[in-house]
């Protein structure tokens, strides 16, 4: 699998987008502003504002072991926290605001942004959300464009893992990622058509531009496609994660993915053409259900425990993951992971302690920040067994 890159795996980077919320209320805040000289000075050009001021982005380096990938995230938290506390500010990643009126979120002071409103205009007070990208280095465009037909079936799986945002407008979604429902609102995001090939891929970018549905480039919000500027695919389509481990973990499966993909379309497997509507259902389910129901099999239109789809997906990069030598750490974090339910539901269960939101945005800062509060695990009076998940993740001793 390797050969493509020589002797070592290729590089795998996390960008990821956190809220910034008032200490007090715990209500989102603007402030990206007035942070940013603290956390510029200590993470460079991998610190940036987003759409709002009420949010920022942080960005590994370049990473080529699910431990390095873990050692920046954490740092590079620490640091945006740091810059934020200075300002009575802390910071929390979740894939939409807990608390806040988001009609008075203020756009941030860019061009390119507000030239964002100026085509969208209300609409992009839906996109008051946060996301966890990954990107992959691939050996150019072409190959970026025909590995998003093969990750196409299992981006549902990633919203499953992922889902992170029950909560909007103050209120209970009945979703796991409402994030996925609200960014489907605007013209280009969700999972990208199937690109015959990268002339295909261009040729639908400039008809998208040509009808002004895009700005630039850079926002064809795709949940899979090349990076501008980097030479590397960019896999979009996660809820922004508060657990670290987890992010690491599912940077490195991406990976696998993208590398197991790269081995088909060299051999010049193009990828599946999957029925839109089933795509589309199966992202419904995913975003609806999380980790903890049922969702669809794509490829086989069955539906399925997702405990069982994220097993499948693990078994299909098995040697890959197994190659680097991240196989295990990722089935023990997966089997962790899917019997807490995910990050949907231990919002909810930190919520329901006492139906106080406050505790879900304090929760979700301190498992950020890897303060111990156990935020990771809800206590032992609010978990339930789940049937969902009473299998485990395919290991060594389950192939």
């Amino acid at each position: 699998m390797t050969a493509v890159f020589g002797d070592q795996p290729p590089p795998v980077g996390v960008e990821e987008e956190y809220f910034l919320t008032a200490v007090g209320s715990r209500t989102v805040a603007d402030g990206a502003s007035r942070i940013s000289p603290q956390a510029t000075a200590v993470l460079g050009d991998r610190f940036s504002g987003e759409l709002m001021e009420c949010q920022v982005e942080a960005k590994t380096p370049p990473c080529f072991t699910v431990e390095q990938v873990h050692g920046h995230l954490t740092a590079m938290r620490d640091a945006v926290a740091r810059a934020a506390g200075a300002h009575g500010l802390r910071i929390h990643a979740s894939g939409t605001p807990v608390l806040g009126v988001l009609g008075s979120a203020r756009l941030r002071d860019d061009p390119r942004y507000l030239a964002a409103h100026a085509t969208f205009r209300a609409r992009t007070e839906g996109a008051v959300i946060s996301a966890t990208h990954v990107h992959v280095q691939v050996p150019g465009r072409e190959e970026a464009v025909l590995v998003g037909n093969h990750l196409r079936p299992w981006l549902p799986t990633l919203v499953a893992l992922s889902a992170n945002s029950p909560f909007w407008a103050e209120r209970d979604t009945g979703y796991a990622s409402w994030r996925t429902m609200a960014a489907h609102a605007l013209p280009v995001f969700g999972p990208p058509p199937y690109f015959s090939s990268l002339d295909h891929y261009d040729q639908v970018a400039a008809g998208l531009r040509e009808a002004e549905a895009v700005v630039d480039e850079g926002m064809l919000f795709w949940d899979v496609r090349p990076c501008t500027h980097l030479p590397t695919v960019e896999i979009r389509v996660m809820d922004a994660v508060a657990d670290a481990e987890v992010v690491a973990v599912l940077a490195v499966l991406i990976r696998a993915m993208v590398v197991t993909a790269l081995a088909r379309v060299s051999k010049g497997d193009t990828g599946p053409e999957l029925p839109e509507p089933v795509l589309s259902t199966a992202y419904w389910r995913a975003a609806r259900d999380g980790l903890r129901g049922h969702g669809v099999d794509t490829v086989g239109g069955r539906l399925l425990p997702v405990h069982e789809l994220v097993t499948q997906l693990v078994r299909d990069v098995r040697p890959v993951l197994t190659e680097y030598g991240e196989f295990e750490r990722v089935c023990r974090t997966l089997r962790r992971w899917c019997r807490q339910g995910g990050g949907a539901t231990v919002q909810r269960a930190a919520f329901g302690r006492r139906g106080d939101l406050r505790d879900v945005v304090d929760a979700l800062t301190a498992d950020t920040i890897g303060a111990a509060t156990g935020y990771g695990t809800p206590p032992a009076d609010t978990q339930t067994p789940d049937p969902v998940v009473r299998q485990p993740i395919a290991t060594t001793e389950s192939r």
